[in-house]
């Protein structure tokens, strides 16, 4: 009997004169997550049964289960590549399914042959299917052109896959607010298509109650065009943006909001209503904006912080900036994050500055100046994200190569670490500001509705926090 061997370096086949009646072959796989969405892609075959886990659990088997036709590929990969190999020509298969496959079973095929047809080189085969209790899955015979010469070449090593769902890793991060009463914010000036679906998608969600302050014919003529249903929501009229950033804000300060939300204005609008000291938000610590990232080549989300609002902060500003960023990990229920203070660097340099302050900022949490994370650094990218080069530069640190927090040196560079993260490595990002005496989304305008509404999600979280540290 011949069975697979992953190792080889080489692939051979065995030829219509070789095989005599009762020789087989076996394959083994475990079916993954991954194998069901793969496999959904390339066959285009979205079966609510095998693709959406709620409408599964709510159907015959109970369960997500494989797509028949995964066990029917694998007989297909024995005969192509095993028995008899290359050179085999289908003619055809017949199958039978007896039960399911469901994720972590581990299926057996066996392919023997069962009858020889020497006028024209056919074979047909039995094809056995078990799972890994021995009970058959899919059974059936499949009849092939056996080559009739011997075939013996290098094995094609195939890339890897890596599967980024996006959606997935939107849905969990709106997950983490399931269950939360929805939040009233201010949205101000949602006057372009992204900015006014964010909110109202949010709101769909379960998450905010959103108030559209901005000119309400613009706004409605917008939700027309866009086909959004917007009765439900209040709106408040301004004139033009800085009315609307200015309302917004008051709308907070007023109690009529939890939160705030940037809309199709610009940064520096809003955010100077909020600092404003005679009619903003501002609290006794400094402001300063989170990216909140999920990445698919990263094991766990990550922040990144300050590439939004600090330009350039010094010592004191990165004190802020790091405890807010450890208050918010807190909040999302995850005790002692590892933050790392980013250099181009992992020594301390005086002619770097950042070097430095990352110095002082490590023994500042060692002194309690700093409280409820783990800090080190300097770390330069590759060494607060991966082990592999943490170790390879003889980094000890139970920070290196596994950060929760990246600490920039400003804002220039942390911005550009978090685009290229978003759109170079399909990261799901939501971005919010912190210090405030409310929680602030604030997002590019140029991210789409999902990512304002991830933020949205964090938001919320952060909104009933807040609830709880008001006496």
């Amino acid at each position: 009997m011949d069975t697979e061997h992953n190792n080889d370096q080489f692939i051979e086949n065995r030829t219509f004169d070789e095989i005599q009646i009762g020789d087989s072959s076996q394959l083994a796989r475990t079916l993954r997550p991954e194998d069901i969405k793969m496999f959904a892609v390339m066959s285009g075959d979205v079966n609510p049964s095998v693709v959406d886990p709620e409408f599964a659990h709510s159907g015959i088997f109970r369960e997500v289960v494989a797509h028949g036709m995964w066990s029917g590929a694998l007989i297909s990969t024995v005969l192509g590549t095993q028995f008899p190999g290359p050179g085999t020509i289908y003619i055809d298969q017949s199958l039978h399914f007896s039960r399911p496959v469901t994720l972590g079973d581990t299926i057996t095929i066996t392919v023997t042959a069962k009858q020889k047809f020497e006028h024209n080189k056919h074979i047909l085969f039995d094809c056995v299917c078990t799972n890994q209790e021995g009970l058959l899955v899919v059974g059936g015979t499949a009849e092939v052109l056996a080559p009739t010469e011997k075939i013996r070449r290098p094995r094609v090593h195939m890339p890897q896959f890596t599967i980024s769902d996006k959606e997935e890793r939107y849905q969990a991060l709106l997950a983490l607010a399931k269950g939360l009463e929805a939040v009233p914010v201010a949205v101000a000036h949602p006057c372009d298509a992204e900015s006014l679906k964010g909110p109202v998608i949010a709101a769909q969600a379960g998450l905010i109650d959103p108030i559209l302050v901005g000119p309400e014919a613009k706004i409605r003529s917008l939700a027309a065009e866009l086909g959004l249903d917007i009765s439900p929501y209040r709106i408040v009229n301004t004139k033009h943006s800085h009315e609307s950033a200015a309302m917004a804000v008051s709308l907070v300060r007023n109690g009529d909001a939890e939160a705030l939300m940037k809309g199709s204005l610009h940064t520096d609008e809003l955010m100077g209503e909020v600092v404003s000291r005679a009619t903003g938000l501002r609290t006794g610590r400094r402001i300063s904006h989170v990216f909140y990232m999920d990445v698919p080549t990263y094991p766990k989300p990550i922040m990144i912080t300050d590439a939004a609002v600090n330009i350039a902060p010094g010592l004191e500003d990165k004190v802020s900036i790091i405890q807010n960023a450890i208050d918010l990990f807190h909040i999302l229920g995850r005790p002692e994050p590892k933050v790392a203070i980013l250099s181009a660097v992992e020594t301390v340099n005086p002619k770097i500055q950042s070097t430095l302050d990352a110095a002082a900022l490590c023994k500042m949490a060692d002194r309690g100046q700093i409280k409820g994370g783990i800090l080190d650094g300097p770390l330069a990218f590759d060494n607060a994200v991966s082990i592999v080069a943490a170790k390879t530069k003889g980094i000890k640190s139970v920070v290196a190569g596994q950060a929760d927090i990246l600490v920039v040196p400003d804002l220039e560079s942390g911005n550009m670490v978090a685009k290229q993260l978003e759109y170079l490595a399909n990261a799901l990002s939501a971005g919010v500001v912190l210090g405030a005496k409310c929680p602030i989304v604030l997002t590019s305008r140029a991210d789409t509705a999902e990512a304002r509404t991830a933020s949205c999600a964090i938001a919320a979280i952060m909104a009933h926090a807040y609830r709880k540290q008001t006496p």
